[in-house]
């Protein structure tokens, strides 16, 4: 099977390309900084605070040029980054998402640190992390918060257990979220936030199946109407194409929502697609 030329062959999962691909961007160089541009000194923006106390609807808007379901979305440098950051922030984004990842997301680290100067928006760093490096980078190019992917640590694939990377994250300065798309994965992680004092800020359910790329917007609802998320920050990603969509999620618990790929895919409008979605509610 082929999808967007990436191939799967016998029982391979697309999770295990994504973390080797992490792995292979390591060892190539991805994580180092190339440039005289160091953020090590900046101060931690409170993505999760920023999500609680805003007034209207909480998105955290995404820059990507490509993915594993869509392949190219546009090439990035047909288009400013800092322009983009702007009209985000302008539209009333409550936080940027960039993802850093080379392999199948087109991504880079310079891409936070061009952004990093041109906002004052919390920026979340978007990876498949497994390494203590690349949270070193995070902290380095001026990001404010990281992804782990509760999958690749119950499946053992990062060089580092789930808290460890956790814990070694918070001493850096750096919020962390923690994604999740099984009602297990959302429980246990519940139940880390219980016993190590709230390690994790920010809890995501992931409505995209990483193996299959299969999106579908109740697995938000399910794992929400099936577990307590008690006072845990719960973001909602993926598949949202609309205010409807926000709506519906909102429902059911979702307390803010990262929007990406359908704002990439309207570039040429992106300030007023923004728009349309915070004022859902």
């Amino acid at each position: 099977m082929t999808i967007n030329n990436l191939k799967f062959f016998g029982n391979r999962s697309l999770l295990k390309t994504l973390v080797d691909n992490s792995f292979k961007s390591i060892d190539n160089g991805s994580y180092e900084i190339k440039s005289d541009s160091n953020f090590n000194n900046h101060t931690t923006i409170d993505l999760a605070k920023s999500l609680r106390n805003c007034k209207h609807v909480p998105l955290i808007t995404e820059i990507k040029f490509s993915s594993p379901s869509k392949g190219t979305i546009m090439e990035s440098n047909s288009v400013s980054l800092e322009t983009i950051a702007t009209e985000m922030e302008n539209a009333y984004s409550t936080g940027i998402s960039i993802l850093t990842q080379p392999f199948l997301f087109n991504g880079s680290i310079d891409h936070i640190l061009r952004t990093r100067k041109k906002t004052t928006l919390p920026i979340l760093m978007k990876d498949i992390i497994v390494s203590e490096i690349q949270i070193n980078t995070a902290k380095k190019i001026g990001a404010d918060c990281i992804l782990l992917i509760k999958t690749i640590f119950d499946k053992d694939m990062a060089e580092s257990s789930l808290e460890k990377l956790g814990e070694y994250a918070k001493k850096l300065g750096l919020q962390v979220i923690v994604e999740t798309h099984f009602k297990e994965e959302f429980e246990d992680t519940i139940k880390l936030n219980k016993k190590g004092n709230r390690l994790f800020d920010i809890i995501g359910i992931n409505n995209r199946n990483l193996d299959t790329l299969k999106i579908d917007l109740d697995t938000t609802k399910q794992i929400l109407q099936s577990c307590s998320k008690g006072n845990n920050l719960v973001l909602s990603e993926s598949g949202i194409y609309s205010k409807e969509d926000i709506v519906y999620l909102k429902k059911f618990g979702a307390d803010a929502f990262l929007i990406g790929t359908s704002l990439m895919e309207n570039i040429k409008n992106l300030g007023t697609e923004i728009n349309k979605l915070y004022l859902a509610y």
